[in-house]
């Protein structure tokens, strides 16, 4: 029988060692650097790099000649001309062509350059934002893994309480056999228990819920298994509040990837202002041409007198009247020559140069002109809102983390003198000094002051982690 139990104690053992085995605890290290790798806002945000190098190298091709070639094959049928005799002839004859073209800007009013320098900014640019949804993600995934952590730590006090009244019902029972307390006492525990029951299951759903999100963010469809290890968020030793809100500032306008942003799209309008401009400017060109070409038509390649038609009239002698003859030849014609012969031999090259001069174009240029000077003004406004923007924030989290503090040390007092207030509640209970109204009324003050000092604890951590954001101290 002994034997029999060992076995039944090691089988469930290992099943609890399997269980444990499978479900992975996440550390916020991890959630984080998952997040940067999985997150489906990052992989968007990062093609738009592979789209700006591409676009680069669109800008260095327009530094490279054109290159073109030609080929063609026609068939005449019918009264053409012969391009080797130049003749008329009513006859069906083949040609083939071949041609290529080279083409290069010489000068187009440094167009070419400034779009290659615009080209290597918006890579910087679409780096930046990158780096922004990278931090961004990061933040997201902090507030929902403290977000776990705290809705673990508010199921764990409704358990508790809810145990702590199973043990108080009872104490209770044996204070009504004892004629301590009315019967009526006990209705009341059991009517606190039920309600009790009702807030685990909805803390149970809430913390369900948050592991969803985190769960989401991560890219992970299997929450129901997900969570994370409740001690894996650093302490505050950073003591970022020790520092001025001005300070925070100074280092946030180093640091702060939104105002790179902003400075780099400055220099893009800028640069698409003086690729308008180049458009005022001449532009020079330069050409060569290559041709050649191949008939399949037979060719003269002699004459022979024409033996029945040996000589013909030509014009007369003055005075004489006596006519004027030569003689008639009849050419003789051959195959064609091989194409490669022709090709070699009909060959052609050009080179020409072409000066554009813009005079009147519409107001075309000019309007593209006024209007890159309007996207310049623009930006340097959206520059300075930026500044403006990232000021208001670093004092607004400078005062949330400071005004967190200052609750989660309140509710931290608070909380020891609700636990002062409930243990002599409950000893005045325990000898029917007091019915069960008010000792329930305290233990929900203190369930209140525990579950405040959860949410303002979380909510400091919370608010700390912004504040060290502004001030470059990554989340991790």
């Amino acid at each position: 029988m002994k034997k029999i139990n060992y076995i039944r104690i090691a089988f469930v053992f290992l099943i609890g060692l399997s269980t444990q085995a499978q479900t992975k605890v996440w550390t916020l290290e991890e959630c984080v650097k998952y997040a940067l790798e999985n997150n489906i806002q990052i992989k968007e945000t990062a093609l738009e790099s592979q789209t700006a190098n591409i676009d680069k190298k669109g800008a260095q091709g327009n530094f490279l000649p054109s290159v073109n070639a030609s080929a063609g094959h026609s068939w005449n049928v019918g009264l053409n001309q012969n391009i080797t005799t130049g003749l008329l002839e009513n006859q069906t004859t083949q040609y083939t062509s071949l041609g290529a073209s080279i083409g290069i800007d010489i000068y187009k009013g440094m167009q070419n350059q400034n779009n290659l320098r615009r080209a290597n900014l918006k890579i910087i640019a679409a780096k930046y934002q990158l780096t922004k949804m990278q931090e961004d993600v990061s933040l997201n995934v902090a507030n929902a893994f403290l977000q776990i952590l705290f809705n673990k730590e508010f199921l764990k006090v409704q358990k508790e309480q809810m145990s702590i009244n199973e043990k108080q019902l009872l104490r209770s029972e044996e204070l009504v056999k004892a004629g301590t307390i009315p019967r009526g006492d006990l209705l009341d525990i059991k009517a606190t228990i039920a309600s009790d029951n009702q807030k685990v299951i909805a803390a149970e759903n809430t913390l369900l819920i948050s592991k969803l999100s985190l769960a989401q963010l991560l890219q992970i469809p299997e929450f129901y298994d997900f969570d994370v290890k409740d001690d894996s968020v650093t302490k505050n030793d950073n003591n970022i509040l020790a520092q001025t809100p001005m300070a925070i500032y100074d280092k946030a306008k180093q640091e702060r990837v939104e105002l790179k942003i902003a400075r780099t799209n400055l220099e893009i309008a800028m640069k698409d202002l003086a690729i308008s401009k180049g458009a005022y400017q001449p532009t020079l060109q330069a050409f060569y041409n290559f041709n050649t070409r191949a008939s399949y038509s037979d060719i003269v390649t002699g004459y022979v007198p024409n033996t029945a038609n040996p000589t013909s009239v030509i014009g007369f002698v003055q005075g004489t009247n006596q006519n004027v003859l030569q003689p008639n030849f009849s050419p003789v014609t051959g195959h064609a020559l091989p194409v490669v012969d022709q090709f070699n031999d009909n060959k052609g090259q050009s080179i020409s140069a072409q000066l554009n001069i813009p005079i009147f174009n519409g107001f075309s240029v000019r309007n593209n002109v006024d209007r890159s000077k309007v996207n310049v003004e623009k930006t340097k406004i959206a520059l300075e809102q930026e500044e403006l923007t990232l000021q208001r924030n670093v004092y607004t989290a400078y005062t949330d983390a400071k005004g967190a503090l200052n609750a989660y040390e309140s509710a931290l007092v608070a909380l020891e003198s609700r636990q002062g207030s409930y243990d002599y509640a409950k000893e005045k209970y325990a000898v029917g000094l007091m019915n069960s109204f008010d000792f329930f009324q305290s233990q929900t003050l203190l369930t209140n002051a525990q579950s405040e000092v959860i949410r303002t604890k979380y909510d400091y951590m919370f608010k700390t982690k912004i504040l060290e954001f502004y001030f470059g101290i990554p989340i991790i």
